[in-house]
Parts: structure tokens; sequence; C-alpha cells
């Protein structure tokens, strides 16, 4: 299908920075000119711009993207992470979810279950939320931040201090066995290690093209996690990495 393959496109383009068209070719046995339409799209999404015999990718200085505009990168990928990563909340549960566009998928897979408790400090989750009486909404406190639709403030990661949760289902922006898991949001730093560190079993959400990807600040360290759940396989050495600290490697194999 098109729109798949151009998003793996885009993935490999944007793992690799500057790659020739030669290159890409070869990498998704295509034709030049089936290569190069697929590149005046993204051209056109404003995600690469042309260099002589090639690509690049437009914004190369890793400027956060608005919650909107994420959410439409692989969308599909994340609402299948999203669906499985529900399977693991149980009646009764005290979660916190996230502010990701990822994790605020996990809302609508939760419709079903009993007296779940949701932390956050995402606005799109709690408006998720709202029509689902079985879900207790615990907001976080602080200011809100368009760019993430989240709120971050000072007293945010004291209010997590005080409860003991179940599990927490976190996003990132990178993650990488040199840094660990990475965020590019300050703001949000203290709140994520907070969840981490007051959750019972840590769940973290991110399809595949977060893997070899370093961002500001790390909140965790990838052992600090108990279930990795992606939409493909890792590389390798994710893989062994996962295997040898006793992490649980889940996979959706949805792109």
């Amino acid at each position: 299908m098109r729109s798949k393959r151009i998003d793996l496109i885009e993935k490999y383009i944007y793992k690799h920075k500057t790659i020739s068209i030669d290159k890409l070719c070869e990498e998704f046995k295509m034709s030049k000119n089936t290569i190069r339409r697929d590149i005046d799209t993204l051209v056109d999404k404003g995600i690469i711009k042309k260099v002589y015999g090639g690509v690049t990718i437009n914004n190369n200085n890793k400027e956060l993207l608005s919650f909107e505009e994420r959410t439409i990168k692989n969308n599909f990928a994340k609402s299948s992470i999203a669906e499985k990563a529900a399977q693991f909340v149980e009646d009764g549960d005290s979660i916190f979810i996230d502010s990701g566009t990822t994790t605020f998928n996990m809302i609508e897979y939760l419709k079903d279950k009993k007296n779940i408790t949701v932390f956050t400090n995402n606005l799109n989750v709690i408006v998720q939320a709202i029509p689902y009486e079985n879900i207790e909404i615990i907001c976080l406190s602080g200011k809100l931040t368009r760019k993430t639709s989240s709120f971050t403030g000072l007293t945010a990661p004291d209010i997590l201090s005080a409860y003991n949760l179940n599990k927490c289902f976190m996003a990132c922006t990178g993650i990488s066995l040199e840094n660990g898991v990475t965020n590019t949001s300050p703001d949000e730093y203290k709140i994520k290690k907070a969840a981490v560190s007051k959750s019972s079993k840590c769940f973290l959400l991110a399809d595949t093209s977060k893997f070899d990807v370093v961002s500001l600040m790390t909140f965790c360290d990838i052992k600090d996690i108990d279930y990795m759940i992606t939409n493909d396989c890792p590389p390798e050495k994710y893989a062994d990495y996962f295997h040898n600290y006793n992490i649980e490697l889940i996979v959706t194999n949805e792109k």
C-alpha cells in the first residue's frame, strides 16, 4: 500500500538524516520515478526537502512538534500499541497515563474496565475519559503547555508522590542503550520520573521510529521498565537487552 510505503520511506530518511535517491531505490526496490513521486508527497507535507542527488529532513534541530502533528504520524501503529497496553489494565487499577500521542489512545480501550483511576497531566487524555463513568480522573495541576497539550508545574510531581500506582504507561521521544529513555520537554521531566518511581509496573509505549533516537533529557533507564510495547521488532541489540534484564517485549506487528 502506497501510504505505508511512504511512512517507511519517511522513517528511513529521519533515521539517516540525508540520503541519496539511488540508496532509496536500492533500499525499497523501487524505480527512480516511483521514489521521486513518494518524495514529492513528503516534500509537499513539509517533512523533507530535496538536495542535490537526494533528500534531507526539513527540520534537523529536533524541535518538538505539536501534539496534533505528532498524532498524525504513524497513527495506525500507535493505536495498535495503545490497544495492547490497555489489555494489561485490570479492574480497580490506579494508573498513570503519560502525555503522548500513543498513550492517549488507551482511553477508548478502557471503557469496559471497572473502577479505573487515571492520573494524567495530558488534556487530551482527560477529554477522552470524560464520557466514561468507570474512569475516575485525577488531573495533575499546572500550567497548560499547548505544544504538548499537557499540564506542567512544580506541584505535579508532588501529587504523584503521594500515591502508590499499580502501573504507569509512558511515552518517549527516543530510546537508546547509551542514553536510556528520553524526552524533549524539560517541563515534563520530573513528572515522568515521579510516575516511573511510584509505579509497581512500568510500561513503555513507543513505535519503532523511537529506537536509536536521543532527546534532550533522560527520565529513566531502560532497565527501569518492565514491559516494552512496540509495533515491530526492534534492532537485535535491544531485543538482547530486554531479554537480559527480564523486560517483556511485546510486538503488535502493525505499521
